[in-house]
């Protein structure tokens, strides 16, 4: 496919997008109807899709347009990036049609990247500026900025089956160029070949897994001590139980809501070597659990870089939604946490709705609990966005 033919291709993807469907989906089903395009044209595609996604509103800005569409977003994109225009709107094979006239009165009067206002220049939605600037600080504006760009690739080594070192070499014999990453002790950014990484035995073999850098520093901050019971109550596909019973051998219990959500994580233990057991609600004991940690369901803000949609779709009533799930979630725990035990409450929201506030509104509901010690990741350190707070039995 030529350049201008993946454009048409975006272009057609993104309209699907923007009227509802998901990402991951709409791409998925372009590549199986469009067997012609090879590896480097899908990727190409995804890039132009995921691009356009995180800038959403700045590219539709810079082509003049009143509302997005697939066709506005990439005409915002090429006009960012400074490319020529008549050049991939030239209607020459699979490119896109030529610029009609109400689209050249649109660029006659749209902005340049220098005059548009900063919420639109860094792709912040109007009504969570407030909330952002509050919760980030003078970090406000660095950090949106970062989350216009692609999230790096991060593996975490399985420290229960080899060292960083050790798994650095084999994935370099495949190809796969990472880097260590200061974030996390277990931390490697991928540098090259990523693409590889689903059919590396490094993976198959449960070397390595992918996570976040952040998580899994928030990870390596939990108090694990050898033997603990460990309840992950909201388990979802395991990544974090998976990360602790590496690090620590111990009595490890998973829990979703949805049990479906879990239905990869025997799979994931078996390669990793872990012993992970998988309880319903009803066989949780009460009180029984050193450790109890909730990654609870929230709006997903500090991962806008790989799941740009989102940003666009949060809604404040599906924010107060969120806000009320989790404080339902929080007040649970101490049911299932042992007498001197520990609630390790995350996140991977920037918000202090979602983070901070929940911490301050649990501990003014719920006497005999205390904050331990909470932190804040942020793109600017490398990963996504993502808090944790450990609370303890005063």
């Amino acid at each position: 496919m030529t350049p201008a033919a993946r454009i048409g291709a975006a272009i057609e993807i993104l309209d699907q997008v923007i009227a509802g469907a998901a990402a991951e989906q709409v791409l998925t089903s372009w590549g199986r109807s469009h067997r012609f395009a090879g590896s480097g044209d899908r990727a190409a595609i995804r890039d132009h899709v995921f691009d356009a996604l995180r800038c959403k509103r700045s590219f539709t800005a810079l082509s003049g347009a009143e509302v997005p569409s697939g066709r506005a977003l990439m005409i915002g994109a090429l006009r960012a990036s400074g490319d020529d225009l008549a050049a991939v709107f030239s209607g020459e094979g699979h490119a896109p049609a030529s610029l009609n006239e109400a689209e050249r009165q649109w660029l006659a009067t749209a902005p340049t990247p220098e005059d548009l206002s900063e919420a639109v220049a860094i792709d912040c939605p109007d009504w969570l500026v407030p909330a952002l600037r509050h919760a980030l600080g003078e970090d406000f504006a660095p950090i949106m900025k970062a989350m216009r760009d692609r999230a790096p690739v991060f593996l975490r080594v399985n420290a229960a089956r080899t060292t960083r070192d050790e798994a650095q070499g084999v994935l370099a014999r495949e190809g796969i160029q990472t880097r260590p990453h200061p974030l996390a002790e277990y931390a490697l950014e991928v540098t090259g070949n990523a693409r590889k990484l689903r059919n590396a035995a490094a993976y198959r073999d449960g070397l390595v897994e992918l996570q976040d850098a952040s998580p899994q520093a928030a990870v390596e901050a939990l108090p694990l001590r050898p033997g603990m019971r460990v309840l992950d109550y909201c388990a979802g596909g395991g990544g974090k139980v998976l990360a602790m019973a590496a690090r620590m051998p111990g009595h490890y219990v998973a829990h979703d809501a949805s049990v479906q959500r879990m239905r990869d994580l025997p799979e994931r233990a078996r390669r990793a070597g872990s012993k992970i057991e998988i309880r319903d609600r009803g066989g949780l004991s009460r009180q029984d659990f050193d450790l109890v940690l909730l990654d609870v369901p929230c709006s997903g803000s500090g991962t806008w870089r790989r799941q740009p949609d989102t940003k666009w779709t949060l809604t404040p009533e599906r924010l107060e939604e969120l806000v009320r799930l989790q404080a339902a979630i929080l007040d649970q725990a101490p049911a299932y946490t042992a007498p001197g035990g520990v609630i390790a409450y995350m996140t991977c929201s920037l918000l202090d709705a979602e983070n901070r506030s929940q911490i301050h509104d649990f501990l003014s509901r719920n006497v005999g609990w205390q904050l331990s010690k909470e932190r804040l990741f942020t793109p600017i350190e490398g990963g996504d966005g993502f808090y944790s707070a450990l609370l303890t039995r005063a």
